[in-house]
């Protein structure tokens, strides 16, 4: 009898403890990510037009120790000094991902300024060590190691877009919202360099790599020289000026917007424009270009916005051009035309627009899918992330879209936009999957309560 009382015992133990483990299961990766949706699709007034997102500052806090850490791990570990050229995630996002972590660490830090009462500590103090790390990672010799590869050991001196305007970028990020000038000397030397450089390039665009011309990339350097003359005082106001010239006439695509990718020598476009390309172009453009920037955005979302019951975003490819179902790097996977990453980058695009019956739109299924456990980790962003190189990088995603703000704020109309049923489903799964593990958790732990239940009333 002592034998089976003590095994009976055990096997209750065993229940309890499997069932708490389901219970606690369904209420932190379903139940609470659940409501916290609700919570922010219901109380974020930043995502309709009035300042930064606070769903977006609530991630930011929750992420910038982690972030710190993954940058100073990456730095020491030398993995960026293995790679290869042609293992462009591994090479490219650790480095955007910084970019993308500063540059939305600088706007919450000026909403913080206009209103201290988002955040009982400013972004630039609880987000020190982050930022610090986040430039280091940016400037380190080891992880720029794939442009050296490509350059050679003029990689500073010619040409390379992308990698001279992620230090460019970093080293103004981190100047405004640090004050310090430790890399001011570097900093004057790539500006001017390089917009001396597109200034006087044949068509007003230059290789990222060697026979790789992403007009995109050029524009975003453009703004990066733009912000460093502020800091640093100088002017390359005339040269920016001229720089239209690449992304005008011409040179322009079919619908006025700048091809995918082109020939720096010859100035012919291999490919179209793409959402992935014009979302984030018409991210920077705005703030370079600002006449020109309506027209662009407009044209934009005439051929490539798409909307019906189910979603709404940006396609890869324009109306009845292109393939409906379609996957690489920058694009992310293509359904039924809508890009992951032409949407994505979309939310942004649209909030520096103006457009907020977009961007709320946007930003309300951007919420419901990031998946936000309660700890700020958001699982979806992660999980498609490269969990080895760039664990973070659509998490600073997110958060980048969610913190720009329009250019001209006076011309951008608060806006709820609307609730895509992709959301209303997002919450159901959230609701089955918190009850169904809940459900199974309280089995596991009472699998006789109904015949218990059944003998008291019996004996009563």
């Amino acid at each position: 009898m002592k034998k089976k009382k003590q095994g009976g015992a055990i096997g209750r133990w065993v229940r309890r403890i499997l069932g708490t483990a389901f219970l606690a299961a369904g209420l932190w990766f379903f139940l609470i990510p659940g409501l916290t949706v609700c919570y922010y699709l219901l109380s974020d007034k930043g995502l309709h037009g009035n300042g930064v997102s606070s769903f977006a500052l609530s991630r930011h806090k929750a992420l910038s120790d982690d972030y710190a850490s993954y940058a100073r791990e990456r730095i020491a570990s030398g993995k960026a000094e293995n790679l290869h050229v042609d293992q462009i995630a591994e090479t490219e996002w650790p480095l955007f991902g910084s970019c993308f972590y500063l540059w939305a660490t600088e706007s919450l830090q000026q909403a913080w300024d206009r209103d201290p009462s988002i955040s009982k500590e400013a972004p630039k103090d609880y987000a020190r060590e982050a930022i610090d790390a986040a430039k280091d990672l940016v400037l380190d010799h080891g992880h720029s190691k794939w442009v050296r590869d490509h350059w050679g050991d003029e990689y500073l001196e010619k040409e390379n877009v992308f990698y001279r305007m992620l230090v460019i970028s970093a080293i103004v990020s981190h100047h405004n919202l640090t004050g310090s000038e430790e890399h001011f000397d570097l900093l004057r030397e790539q500006s001017d360099s390089l917009m001396n450089e597109i200034d006087s390039s044949i068509y007003g665009i230059l290789d990222d790599y060697p026979g790789q011309c992403y007009p995109a990339d050029v524009a975003a350097a453009i703004f990066a020289i733009q912000q460093a003359d502020e800091v640093l005082q100088a002017d390359h106001s005339g040269m920016i000026e001229r720089s239209i010239r690449a992304f005008s006439g011409d040179y322009a695509g079919e619908y006025g917007l700048p091809p995918y990718l082109a020939d720096s020598l010859s100035g012919l476009r291999y490919d179209d424009s793409r959402g992935c390309g014009n979302s984030y172009f018409t991210t920077f453009a705005p703030f370079v270009w600002p006449g020109n920037a309506r027209e662009w955005y407009e044209s934009y979302v005439a051929n490539y916005w798409q909307e019906d019951w189910f979603a709404a975003g940006f396609r890869e490819f324009p109306h009845g051009e292109g393939e409906e179902f379609y996957i690489d790097v920058d694009a992310g996977p293509v359904i039924e035309g809508w890009g992951m990453s032409a949407t994505a980058f979309g939310a942004g695009a649209a909030r520096v627009n103006g457009r907020f019956d977009q961007a709320s739109t946007l930003s309300y299924q951007t919420i419901a899918a990031s998946w936000p456990l309660l700890d700020g980790t958001m699982m979806f962003p992660r999980l498609f992330s490269n969990a080895d190189h760039a664990p973070l990088l659509g998490e600073v995603c997110v958060i980048f879209q969610l913190t720009r703000e329009p250019v001209n704020p006076g011309d951008a109309p608060y806006h709820s936009g609307r609730i895509t049923g992709c959301v209303w489903l997002m919450l159901g799964i959230y609701a089955f999957l918190s009850w169904i593990t809940c459900w199974i958790g309280w089995r596991i732990m009472r699998p006789k309560w109904k015949k218990r239940s059944k003998k008291k009333r019996h004996q009563n």
